[in-house]
């Protein structure tokens, strides 16, 4: 945005965590733009008190402050319909930050309408996936609102500067922000990620600092802990026979598999950006979640509903993962895949131990899985002397291939 667009805001929402880099961005939108701000912090879960964000705002000035407690919807409407379809991100990450950002974006955006603000703001830098994601989402629910991205504009270009910046406008600047900090920290109800800083080098192991919601798997209890998870519709609805909200069941899945050292993931992945970044995720009751939900559709899935999935996921994953998830190809992906879980309806029952996932029962009153059709003893509904025709049929071209090519 050049100089004379800046004029021309009158009230802007800023996606505000009440930490550092958020406080300097309020006190330059205040001062660079001369507009009304208005401050939006987000509880999805991350564990912080957020009270402290709203003293912040106060201290600036600022008369319109939201916190909005989120928890719920984004597990029922942002976690839950992604882990119908199973999504994995270069077959690894269970996409915790991605997921959470067009949660974020959408109420900016109905906060920019409900206040009549004219623009909307975030802290994410010009280097990574967020800014990305944010401002998709922002432009997907309204095409004539005005962004502000300060990382992008602004000449504060390193931490001793925005540390400066704080200091000359009396914004408070937590004493463990003085100098470089380790790594940088994105969490909420379904993930913690670090980047950043130590984590730099890929070729390093992650100090044991790093985690935080789980404990070193060799640390980790002796004997495996039994979980039952039951699922319909293809959510998950209670964790051992206690029905559950979205929140409140993904944070029991998240108790179980933290105790259990679940969930920790060294990945380097590529950015939509273009760049390669090296990221350490804790995702333990995602993890458990994963595994039992491909548990369940095992049995209630057709063959090629489950293969036709699986070709698919890929591409739905890259769309979060981008920042599309309001974009319509998301949104006819997710009426197949939603399709598919009509009948995924049932239990699974995992062993959680030292960092392991297993699967060690499932049951469905759905389910497609025919005792009497893969038994080993005889049987009265199976002729094998069919299994004859099928393969000729099936090896009909090879055969006439190989007779032409010698």
């Amino acid at each position: 945005m050049v100089g004379n667009a800046k004029c021309k805001v009158k009230k802007v929402v800023l996606a505000y965590s009440g930490g550092l880099d958020t406080s300097v961005i309020l006190k330059w939108l205040q001062e660079t733009y001369r507009c009304e701000v208005v401050t939006f912090t987000a509880d999805l879960g991350q564990g912080e008190e957020l009270e402290p964000a709203r003293k912040k705002a106060e201290m600036f000035g600022i008369k319109e402050i939201y916190i909005d407690d989120l928890r719920d919807e984004f597990v029922r409407d942002y976690v839950f319909p992604m882990f119908r379809a199973n999504a994995l991100y270069e077959g690894v990450y269970l996409l915790g930050t991605s997921i959470a950002r067009p949660l974020i974006a959408k109420r900016q955006i109905e906060i920019a309408r409900e206040t009549g603000a004219d623009a909307v703001a975030h802290g994410a830098t010009g280097k990574g996936n967020d800014q990305v994601r944010f401002e998709l989402a922002y432009y997907a629910l309204n095409p004539d609102i005005k962004v502000i991205a300060p990382w992008r504009e602004w000449d504060l270009t390193s931490r001793t500067t925005l540390i400066q910046y704080a200091e000359k406008h009396q914004i408070p600047v937590p004493k463990d922000k003085r100098g470089e900090a380790p790594f940088s920290v994105d969490a909420n109800l379904l993930h913690i990620s670090a980047e950043g800083k130590v984590l730099e080098d890929p070729g390093q192991e992650p100090p044991d600092y790093v985690y935080s919601r789980t404990v070193d798997p060799m640390d980790a209890p002796d004997k495996p802990t039994v979980v039952e998870i039951a699922f319909e519709r293809g959510d998950p609805v209670a964790v051992d026979g206690r029905k559950l909200g979205p929140a409140a069941l993904l944070t029991r899945l998240n108790e179980l598999g933290g105790a259990n050292g679940i969930g920790r993931v060294d990945l380097v992945e590529n950015r939509f950006v273009g760049m390669k970044s090296r990221g350490v995720y804790e995702t333990p009751g995602g993890t458990i979640l994963a595994v039992a939900h491909r548990a369940i559709e095992s049995i209630t899935l057709d063959r090629e509903a489950c293969h036709l999935k699986d070709e698919l996921m890929p591409r739905y994953s890259s769309l979060i993962y981008n920042g599309f998830w309001f974009a319509p190809e998301r949104e006819m992906l997710q009426a197949l895949i939603d399709k598919s879980q009509e009948m995924v309806s049932g239990t699974v029952r995992l062993k959680l131990y030292k960092g392991n996932v297993m699967v060690t029962g499932r049951e469905s009153p759905y389910s497609l899985y025919s005792l009497a059709h893969v038994t080993f003893e005889e049987d009265a509904v199976y002729d094998q002397r069919d299994a004859e025709g099928f393969i000729k049929l099936n090896a009909l071209r090879l055969r006439l291939a190989k007779r032409r090519d010698g």
